[in-house]
């Protein structure tokens, strides 16, 4: 069930452009959406977003994961 969290977290993320605007979205903390987030990308082995201080883009997996 984690994995499913972490996998609403990492879409609403792309979604609102950003853990901010996610966490309001999902009722969390952008801390707590972001080691959702994390906690999927180490259980893939993949690395879903390229996070900077600015922007949170996906990555070509990210968008594979996105879609499916």
């Amino acid at each position: 069930m984690e994995s499913l969290s972490g996998l609403s977290a990492f879409v609403a993320t792309v979604e609102a452009g950003g853990f901010a605007p996610a966490a309001r979205r999902l009722g969390l903390s952008p801390s707590a959406v972001g080691k959702a987030v994390a906690r999927v990308e180490a259980r893939l082995g993949l690395r879903l977003l390229n996070r900077t201080t600015r922007q949170v883009v996906m990555t070509f997996e990210g968008e594979h994961v996105e879609l499916r």
